[in-house]
């Protein structure tokens, strides 16, 4: 009897050996499935990682470039911002010294005015109503604390403008003139400073202003002709041309 019992336990062992076998090589496998399903999670879980660190480092790299852009734009901006405070101080300094040069200013055109009209009543006695007037409007406009300095300047300066421009520029105008004693009506014509001559309407005398006499001065009969064309030139009613008149020096 002893003899039999090991055959029968290798027996026994024999019969189960492959259902163990079996079971232990599904257990492998499961284990294994569930190594390789946890290492797909895990490479996985690597891969979004690295793609996140990726795409925060893309994030760094720009913030990175909008800061130094930013300093760029902050250094010029400081600079802006000095020139502007020096141009506060500038304009600070400027407005402090506004009234004392509106101080100096004011005399100073009032001087150019009386200037001008001493200068008016010396000069050859031409368009006197218009200039005359041209002055009352300045003196006016002085009196007037709605005007700025600057315009009542502005207005000074274009009134001698004009008188500068009376040299240089021949005109033909029509006035009233004391002729022998009776007032007519007679052309004028003015050749810049030199000369201002009349005509009467009916083209039978003419005169011409003498600085020494301050007066009117008759003129020959033989001068009316070229009055005549120097009258129609300057209504530029001709071509310029050559004139043969009685001009005194200038002195």
């Amino acid at each position: 009897m002893k003899g039999v019992k090991p055959l029968i336990l290798a027996t026994v062992v024999a019969a189960t050996s492959p259902v163990l076998m079996a079971n232990e090589l599904d257990t492998v496998k499961n284990k294994s499935s569930e190594i390789n399903e946890l290492a797909k999670k895990s490479q996985n879980k690597i891969d979004n990682i690295a793609d996140s660190m990726q795409n925060r480092l893309q994030k760094f790299k720009a913030l990175n470039k909008e800061i130094d852009g930013l300093s760029v734009y902050n250094a010029q901006l400081q600079k802006q911002i000095a020139n502007q405070v020096e141009e506060m101080d500038n304009l600070n300094a400027s407005m402090d010294q506004v009234s004392v040069i509106e101080r100096q200013i004011t005399p100073l055109m009032l001087r150019m005015i009386n200037g001008l009209e001493q200068f008016v009543a010396l000069d050859v006695p031409f368009l006197q109503q218009e200039r005359s007037e041209r002055i009352a409007k300045l003196h006016a406009l002085m009196d007037r604390a709605d005007v700025a300095s600057s315009e009542k300047f502005r207005r000074v300066l274009e009134a001698y403008q004009v008188e500068v421009d009376y040299g240089r520029t021949i005109e033909a105008y029509t006035a009233l003139q004391d002729v022998d004693g009776k007032e007519r009506e007679v052309d004028f014509l003015r050749i810049g400073r030199l000369e201002l001559i009349y005509l009467t309407r009916d083209g039978q005398q003419a005169g011409a202003w003498d600085k020494e006499q301050k007066a009117f001065v008759k003129l020959d009969d033989s001068a009316i002709s070229q009055i005549n064309k120097g009258l129609r030139i300057a209504r530029k009613q001709l071509a310029p041309d050559m004139l043969t008149l009685p001009i005194q020096a200038a002195e």
